[in-house]
């Protein structure tokens, strides 16, 4: 199993590994499926850029780490009834929310570490309630590293899933933290400390942040969590940066721009190299990592040429020079 960019399809090596759904999330595609070039060119239209796939040279690799697809689709049907309930400026259905957020630290609690369903999996329609989940995800990914506790990250994850919520009601991008936050505040079954995540996660601690220009200790934990997972999120999803990629662009903003506390557990949570990303070594081999065993930034591989797995946590003298494109 492995992502690619749709341009990379191969019908004659690849099925999907990970059913495709169209606006309205219904499966178009099946998994196990091959692509007709036709049904291609439909999915390209619809703003698709990023499949799931099994070949020869991933078979095998199954990538435990990433939420199955129903639930991730089930999350983002949640996310998107709370944004509709806010655009009509209704009371949100805070028993549903919760029930999705217990899902999912769920989910992240039984993983060692997650790997995201890529929001550019799915319609142009639905990728901000798919970065909503995803954002969610790797928060509550992170905050198991910071031993949050349960009501901790029941607080986190909900902020989280909503902290994009005041877009819903104004297409500003500079005051939907506040709309947000006001949204929030107003459901009395959740905690104001979520509705300050939503306030809070464009500041940063030099104060060039926004809507506050809020800095340093002004600025609450856990809500710059959910702004370090945010912006993993659009590197990956908008910028189409690699995760070793994004991952070493965050380190650069250590104690400037977030808490070196919150990049820490972050970049120590999230895997650098993705189950079924193919890679060159130092030494010009070709292999594909095959799972994230004991260190989140030196997976296991496979070289292509002969098969043999290396576990790169234990070979210090292997290296990945690049990833493999195409």
């Amino acid at each position: 199993m492995q992502m690619i960019d749709i341009t990379q399809y191969n019908p004659e090596t690849m099925q999907l590994a990970r059913p495709i759904y169209d606006r309205m999330k219904r499966v178009l595609l099946a998994e196990g499926r091959a692509i007709h070039p036709a049904i291609l060119e439909r999915i390209e239209g619809m703003g698709i850029t990023t499949l799931i796939v099994k070949d020869a040279e991933s078979e095998g690799i199954s990538m435990d780490e990433m939420i199955d697809m129903p639930t991730w689709m089930d999350t983002i049907t949640v996310v998107q009834k709370a944004f509709d309930l806010a655009a009509k400026k209704q009371m949100l259905n805070v028993a549903e929310l919760q029930k999705a957020v217990a899902q999912m630290i769920g989910e992240v609690t039984k993983r060692k570490t997650i790997v995201l369903v890529p929001s550019s999996s799915v319609p142009p329609e639905l990728k901000s309630y798919a970065h909503s989940v995803n954002v969610a995800l790797l928060a509550i990914q992170t905050a198991k590293k910071l031993k949050y506790t349960q009501s901790q990250l029941r607080d986190l994850g909900i902020g989280s899933l909503l902290h994009d919520i005041g877009k819903a009601v104004s297409e500003e991008e500079e005051k939907h933290p506040q709309n947000g936050f006001e949204i929030i505040k107003s459901q009395r079954e959740i905690s104001l400390l979520s509705a300050h995540i939503a306030y809070q996660h464009h500041e940063l601690l030099n104060g060039k942040g926004y809507p506050r220009g809020l800095a340093g200790d002004d600025i609450l934990e856990l809500p710059q969590v959910c702004a370090v997972a945010s912006l993993y999120e659009n590197l990956i999803s908008i910028d189409k940066m690699l995760p070793h990629e994004a991952l070493e662009l965050i380190m650069t903003k250590y104690e400037t721009e977030y808490k070196g506390k919150v990049i820490e557990a972050f970049v120590n949570s999230i895997p650098s190299y993705y189950p079924g990303t193919k890679v060159i070594l130092h030494n010009e081999q070709k292999a594909i990592v095959t799972k994230i065993k004991q260190h989140f930034h030196r997976p296991v591989i496979r070289l292509l040429d002969d098969q043999r797995e290396i576990d790169l946590a234990v070979s210090p003298s292997v290296v990945i020079k690049e990833i493999l494109v195409g």
